[in-house]
């Protein structure tokens, strides 16, 4: 492992441990770089690994910030997460989520397809769930943006800031997804049927998906990834 891939790693660990919620403000880089004992221009490098792997975002001027970049103003982040619960959450994406895998299918380029499988990839070889968690939203994030339409980008990127905000918070049982996770194979259907051309195909997989997700946020600790 190189320097740069050990302090990605305990990185990512202080975002796992110290208690973060999603757009909570991570401590500057002078504090990280006496923390960690590295220098600017390495601690740089490593952010950049977080921020490529949706696990931070950062603003300049404002400093760093855990999770994806979101679309709503911050204050308006916080308040809403007070305030949606995640079935409220699932309803919305039950709404829309299907409509982007129909729409994608039709629109999405040949670099498109090669970020979904990328992201599914990542997905599957996750060494542990928030790894998975930001391939996994990066995954759905393509789907997004591969329907060329940036009215339902915005909608879903509003949408996803708070998805991410309630989500992150579940509890699990494990420390990494299993090998046979079902998100697994419901995310390969899915980014099969898009670059098939098949939208019907992977808007169903996609509500069976979300279907899923939902039973397991209801049912019970451990498997709330999405």
């Amino acid at each position: 492992m190189t320097n740069i891939d050990n302090l990605v790693a305990q990185l990512r660990d202080l975002i796992d441990n110290a208690g973060y919620r999603h757009n909570d403000r991570f401590p500057p880089e002078r504090e990280l770089c006496e923390k960690f004992g590295t220098t600017r221009n390495q601690l740089r490098r490593a952010l950049s690994e977080l921020e490529a792997q949706g696990r931070i975002w950062r603003h300049v001027g404002r400093g760093t910030f855990v999770g994806t970049r979101p679309v709503l103003n911050l204050q308006d982040v916080t308040y809403l997460r007070d305030q949606i619960k995640p079935e409220q959450v699932m309803s919305v994406r039950l709404a829309i989520e299907p409509e982007l895998c129909r729409l994608a299918a039709r629109t999405a380029t040949k670099s498109d397809h090669e970020k979904m499988r990328l992201c599914h990839d990542k997905c599957c070889t996750s060494e542990d769930w928030r790894n998975y968690e930001a391939w996994d939203n990066n995954l759905h994030h393509a789907i997004a943006r591969a329907t060329r339409n940036h009215l339902f980008l915005y909608f879903f990127e509003t949408l996803n800031s708070l998805r991410r905000s309630v989500v992150w918070a579940q509890p699990r049982t494990s420390d990494r997804p299993p090998a046979d996770y079902v998100s697994f194979y419901e995310h390969a259907a899915i980014v099969e049927g898009i670059i098939n051309g098949d939208g019907d195909r992977a808007a169903s997989v996609m509500t069976n998906h979300l279907n899923t997700v939902h039973a397991r946020l209801i049912n019970g600790p451990g498997k709330a990834g999405t």
